[in-house]
């Protein structure tokens, strides 16, 4: 039987990957041209949204299924005070993870807010990365 430590560094893992995936997915496609900058902000956010649930996991804080990455913050905060602080700007993705998926009264993403949620992911990415343990931490990551 695997030790709690065990369990939750190996979900840890498994969140890290997740993320990473959308992360280069989003980097890639941000690079292949203006046709594809909503896929661009909807990975962008999903890779935000699963790096946030991988640091919540590693601290053993619970969450539901939420895309709303105020409402992960908020958790982060019973044991983070800093990070919802140095990771405001993550909440202006949040919309990417539902509303933009689908037609409706929202704008375009223009090549120019998809290369800003990519920024932002970047730095939630970065963030979160430094805060957690190089042993949960993917290899495709710095």
């Amino acid at each position: 039987m695997k030790r709690p430590e065990e369990v939750i560094a190996e979900f840890t893992v498994q969140w890290v990957e997740k993320a990473e995936a959308d992360f280069n997915t989003a980097d890639y496609l941000c690079t292949a041209g203006s046709s594809h900058a909503h896929a661009v902000a909807f990975h962008a956010q999903q890779a935000a949204e699963k790096y946030l649930k991988a640091y919540l996991v590693w601290r053993q804080v619970e969450f539901t299924k939420t895309h709303d990455l105020a409402a992960n913050l908020r958790l982060a905060s019973t044991v983070d005070a800093e990070l919802p602080v140095v990771l405001k700007e993550a909440e202006s993705l949040t919309p990417y993870g539902v509303e933009y998926r689908y037609p409706g009264d929202y704008p375009q993403v223009t090549p120019e807010l998809a290369k800003e949620a990519l920024g932002i992911a970047t730095q939630i990415r970065d963030e979160i990365r430094s805060r957690l343990p190089r042993t949960v931490l993917t290899k495709e990551g710095p």
